[in-house]
């Protein structure tokens, strides 16, 4: 008879995705409401149930290995069909409750929604929301599809067919690790530097990536791709292991750039400002809860972080 390979515990996958955006064990045993010999324990028995060392414990803080980053990039489409099953199992509970369907960018979806549905949640506690997340590029499609009420995407000007209006500003940041020399640098990266140097990005359709090559294209020139990755998380993680320069939003680094994980590099004639946009069909009116929602984003919009001179 076969063996049967262990299954990783997705508890174990939120905790290695933890100490990708934290860049601690303990910090991300906090977040899951752990202790940390605890959380250690779950991320050997991940790292068992895989056959692959996930973490480099060498230098006294745990940082994510090549294989570690792989998996984190891998595990997204997991932990995001683990949210869709939670949240279709609450909405079978509550099917009398106001239902939106939401569907954002990875970005706004991991930076900005929370705090979005908090407040929601707050005028209407009985809604039901029911969350889709991918690159810019899927939010428009899935709009087109009439498969959700109400979209957000990144630095995008949507088609014909949407209705849409700027909520947010934002712009991308060049982020290395401490130990990159460009993190030590006065003189600011300019456009034909950033592109004569391979770089840890998103994947195409994304809406950073949008936004990056065209800022680059204005000036006649073209990204150099590293590794291309499909999510923020792994990019951070690539990038504070000295795998090369990033370039990711504002929303995303602001945390890892005030706790010394990753610099934000500060550029010269290079335009990153974007907008994040909300979108929705122009064959159905928003419903008056997508109307409580955009009212409620639109009076707390807000923007941080200024990178490093």
């Amino acid at each position: 008879m076969p063996l049967i390979e262990p299954i990783p515990d997705i508890r174990s996958l939120e905790i290695l995705r933890g100490v990708a955006e934290t860049g601690s064990i303990s910090q991300a045993a906090l977040r899951c409401g752990l202790s940390q010999p605890a959380a250690s324990v779950r991320l050997r028995s991940l790292e068992d149930a895989l056959g692959v060392r996930l973490l480099d414990r060498s230098h006294g803080r745990a940082r994510l290995s090549t294989a570690g980053i792989a998996v984190v990039q891998w595990s997204e489409e997991v932990l995001k069909a683990m949210r869709e099953l939670q949240v279709g199992a609450q909405a079978l509970r509550s099917d009398e409750h106001t239902q939106l369907r939401i569907v954002a960018s990875m970005t706004v979806a991991e930076y900005l929604v929370p705090g979005w549905l908090n407040r929601l949640r707050s005028s209407d506690p009985d809604v039901i929301v029911s969350l889709e997340m991918g690159n810019s590029q899927h939010v428009i499609d899935v709009m087109l599809r009439a498969e959700a009420e109400i979209g957000f995407v990144e630095g995008q000007h949507p088609p014909r067919e949407l209705s849409s209006r700027v909520v947010q500003s934002d712009d991308l940041v060049v982020v290395v690790a401490p130990s990159s020399e460009w993190a030590r640098r006065r003189k600011p990266i300019s456009a034909r530097e950033l592109c004569a140097t391979p770089l840890v990005l998103r994947e195409a359709g994304s809406g950073t990536r949008e936004v990056l090559e065209s800022a680059m294209n204005s000036h006649g020139l073209s990204v150099i791709p590293l590794v291309e990755l499909g999510s923020t998380t792994a990019i951070k993680a690539a990038v504070a292991s000295g795998a090369g320069p990033g370039v990711l939003s504002r929303l995303a680094v602001e945390a890892d750039v005030q706790e010394g994980r990753l610099v934000a590099v500060a550029t010269d004639d290079v335009a990153l400002k974007r907008s994040i946009r909300v979108v929705w069909s122009k064959e159905r009116p928003l419903t008056s809860t997508a109307k409580l929602l955009l009212r409620l984003i639109e009076e707390n919009a807000t923007l941080h972080l200024a990178p490093r001179q």
